[in-house]
């Protein structure tokens, strides 16, 4: 038997036979064969945004919270340039995503045609694998490649072209018999492949273990699961680790927990960095332990640390990349986690006290009780009743500026699938972001945590947040400048501030005019019951909160910046 169907149908029954429930898009003439067929599946959620750029964001929000590749649609040129800010998040976060984008008919290439471009020209080093269908019939082929491709190893963003006249196509494919899923052994829809370790790299790893004193552990990259997370966090536990989560990647171990040192980032906690630097033995599970984490490249010396290190990475191109390991391990987090249960843990490990010490020092560094700053709005204070409002699987999505420090090391992450935040350190992508959650989790309570400059990128996407009834709630950190780039330029050009300076509309009114919850907050005492009032709205709600200028992060104001910069003078 045999069926007839266009490349657009084929292209949605490819999402479909691969269980994806979520598309979002910006509509263009050159795919509105894939719209079409759309409108047919049911199962398959369609989010319209407003900004191709945002667009990408959501799809690879929900790549980082279910380890299934994000699905985004853009139309060509434009569209497609517009969405890659969203496809290098996804490649520098480890994050899949498959971006499709329409593309000129297929004899009109290289006359410069209307918004032609050379997709593997553009996206060849930006994404894992970029490809263009010319042949309807292979449509089943390559769309199964690219979910593979971008799930396999280190995850990362698949870039599809389609030609406007391959979709219209009508081919002829042979319908495939059903195979019943407990025969195959395998449940319907894509399946994700894990990497293990072998035996005689968990005896080498015991082997080290039993060997130190003071051990540490950093947790980071993708490729985790929430029961990855919990048989971890016991493994932890009987061990008495002490463990620290790498920049953006808190969600991995719970903040109350007693093994939980902080995060290593921007702004590490200087007792952290001490003890890292101190440590004899360093296990880096997950994360590739970037610029960011390794404090600009001198946490670990290269090519070969003094630490020994065990690095555990999914693709095995990652190992030995910069850092020569001890002992490297290519396995996935999923997949080498449940191998830890078979190591038996001292009865008193020589670093216990050495772990509830460092918890100790993460506690005191994360707690906002008390600490003051300038202005009528006390951020300590904010943080505080955010705490006490939000339940402890609250998702919080956040961009990149100065204002993203508060949430970073003041709120303690409660587990897998509570953070949403770009190591790339991209800015705009706390309200795309929190857009893609709430569609995926609409019962989760999800609040984007942004600043000025931060949200003016995609701020437009609150618009798509009314549209799908989205009740999202949005902290919006005014300081009226570029917090970080004005942070930068005080300590190295002191009094020659220069473009950094912000004239911010009315957020509140914005806010409003699209439909939203807003209110104004200026002084502490509004914050807690405009919190309230924004959670029990129902709707779309932002929260425009005027913060001093002056407190540019929780340790300094731009008042000791320029002093520092004098004295540097």
């Amino acid at each position: 038997m045999s069926q007839q169907k266009t490349g657009g149908q084929l292209i949605v029954q490819a999402l479909q036979e691969h269980g994806v429930g979520h598309v979002f898009c910006v509509p263009g003439e050159s795919f509105l064969a894939v719209i079409d067929a759309l409108h047919d599946a049911s199962d398959i959620a369609l989010t319209v945004c407003r900004q191709e750029g945002g667009a990408a964001m959501m799809a690879e929000a929900q790549g980082k919270l279910t380890g299934r590749p994000g699905i985004c649609m853009v139309t060509r040129g434009p569209g497609a340039t517009n969405a890659s800010a969203g496809i290098h998040i996804a490649m520098q976060d480890s994050t899949p995503l498959i971006l499709f984008v329409g593309q000129i008919e297929r004899g009109m290439r290289e006359r410069e045609a209307f918004q032609e471009v050379d997709y593997r020209a553009v996206f060849g080093r930006l994404a894992k694998w970029v490809t263009e269908i010319d042949d309807a019939r292979r449509i089943p082929e390559l769309v199964s490649r690219a979910f593979h491709i971008a799930t396999s190893g280190r995850p990362g963003p698949v870039v599809i072209a389609l030609p406007e006249d391959m979709l219209t196509d009508s081919v002829e494919l042979p319908v495939s018999p059903e195979v019943p899923a407990q025969r195959a052994g395998r449940t319907p829809g894509f399946q994700q492949v894990e990497s293990s370790p072998g035996a005689h790299q968990m005896q080498a790893l015991q082997a080290l273990l039993a060997s130190a004193q003071k051990p540490m552990v950093i947790l980071g990259g993708s490729r985790w699961s929430e029961d990855a997370c919990q048989q971890f966090a016991a493994f932890a536990q009987a061990w008495q680790l002490p463990v620290a989560c790498s920049f953006r990647r808190q969600m991995l171990l719970a903040g109350e927990h007693p093994c939980y040192a902080g995060d290593v980032g921007l702004g590490i906690n200087p007792r952290l960095l001490a003890r890292l630097r101190e440590a004899d033995l360093i296990i880096l599970l997950g994360a590739r332990l970037s610029e960011v984490p390794s404090q600009s490249y001198t946490l670990l010396d290269i090519p070969r640390p003094r630490q020994t290190l065990v690095h555990v990475f999914a693709d095995p191109d990652g190992l030995n990349q910069v850092y020569q390991a001890d002992l490297a391990i290519a396995a996935s987090p999923q997949g080498f986690v449940p191998a830890l249960a078979a190591l038996q843990p001292p009865a008193a490990p020589v670093w216990a006290a050495h772990t509830q010490a460092a918890h100790s020092d993460y506690l005191a560094w994360s707690n906002p009780e008390g600490r003051s700053n300038p202005g009528t709005l006390q951020m300590g204070a904010v943080m505080e009743q955010l705490k006490a409002e939000l339940p402890p699987d609250a998702i919080l999505c956040n961009g990149a500026g100065n204002f993203s420090i508060w949430l970073h090391r003041f709120w303690r992450y409660r587990g897998h699938g509570t953070q949403l935040a770009p190591t790339s350190g991209s800015m705009g992508y706390g309200l795309p972001a929190a857009v893609g959650a709430k569609r995926l989790w609409p019962e989760r309570t999800v609040v984007c945590f942004t600043g000025d400059g931060d949200f003016m990128m995609h701020g437009q996407e609150l618009a798509t947040a009314v549209q799908y009834g989205l009740a999202i709630v949005i902290v919006l950190i005014d300081n009226g400048m570029y917090g970080t780039i004005r942070m930068h330029q005080e300590r190295n050009y002191p009094a020659r501030v220069y473009a950094t300076e912000l004239k911010n509309p009315d957020f509140c009114a914005l806010a409003l005019a699209y439909g939203a919850h807003g209110e104004r907050v200026e002084h502490t005492a509004e914050f807690a019951p405009a919190l309230q009032r924004a959670l029990a709205s129902g709707k779309p709600a932002l929260l425009h909160c005027l913060i001093d200028p002056q407190a540019i992060t929780p340790a300094a104001t731009l008042d000791s910046l320029r002093a520092q910069g004098l004295e540097k003078k």
